[in-house]
């Protein structure tokens, strides 16, 4: 796996991944799984970043593990049950635990904070990585954007919720948009190529290329990079992924390349 856009890293067994202009800033620790490194058996693993199905003490193990490779401590995570919707929750320090050692949050896809010591935690396999820092206002974010979720703008919806709770500029704001399956492999129909022709700013011939029949390939990250840009995000303050998930299955988890038969993507950010 190689890309000319994000940072490869290895510690040990484990391979990760970075986002070059969150490392610019000096202000987070993050980091972005693969599969490989932890603990969990196949077909979770080995490093699967989701309690449904594997052995709960594996996942832990695998947190333990990822988040030791850029010293984030486990007690800060804060996870959420994720459900393709475009809700995203403000959180802090009272927060640290929720869906780790804590009842999860319910049907929410995206997350925010100000406070250092807070660690973000959204999950993939294949669906769009958002990941947001305001270096100005040191605001984070982090959402989940499936094909669902992007036609609800929930990447409008949290640089929305970063200006309304925290008052930042979108201009200032870094955003990045994560490995996710693309236009290569994701093949979708009509009524998916419908729902985002209600979203008149987008130029649909960029993000959609006709089979025929009914059938489209679908670019995901080209739709989440119109929709950012047109928050007022600058395009030379994002980070694009060039890595397609279900091309790169030895690797990252993808559902489409196993027919569902896989672990899950970890995103892990926090302020410093």
């Amino acid at each position: 796996m190689k890309s000319t856009t994000l940072n490869i890293c290895k510690n040990g067994d484990i391979t990760y991944i970075t986002f070059p202009k969150l490392e610019a800033t000096g202000l987070v620790r993050h980091i972005f799984s693969t599969k490989l490194g932890g603990v969990s058996p196949y077909p979770y693993g080995p490093m699967n970043m989701s309690f449904t199905h594997d052995a709960r003490e594996n996942v832990i193990k695998n947190y333990e593990l990822l988040c030791g490779c850029v010293g984030i401590d486990t007690n800060h995570l804060v996870l959420s049950k994720q459900t393709h919707t475009n809700n995203v929750k403000v959180v802090d320090k009272s927060h640290c635990g929720k869906g780790y050692t804590k009842e999860s949050f319910q049907d929410i896809d995206g997350l925010i904070t100000n406070q250092s010591g807070v660690a973000l935690v959204t999950q993939y396999a294949d669906c769009t990585p958002l990941i947001f820092c305001d270096p100005v206002k040191k605001v984070i974010a982090t959402s989940h954007s499936g094909w669902r979720g992007t036609v609800q703008e929930i990447g409008k919806v949290t640089v929305e919720k970063m200006q309304q709770e925290f008052g930042c500029n979108p201009a200032d704001i870094i955003a990045c948009i994560g490995p996710c399956i693309s236009k290569c492999c994701y093949e979708v129909d009509t009524p998916v190529y419908d729902a985002f022709e209600k979203l008149e700013y987008l130029n649909l011939n960029k993000i959609f290329t006709d089979k025929g029949g009914g059938k489209y390939w679908l670019d995901m990250v080209e739709a989440n990079k119109q929709i950012l840009l047109n928050t007022g995000i600058k395009s030379e303050n994002m980070d694009v992924s060039d890595l397609c998930t279900n091309c790169n299955s030895d690797i990252l988890h993808s559902h489409r390349a196993t027919k569902g038969q896989r672990g899950t993507i970890g995103v892990i950010i926090e302020l410093r």
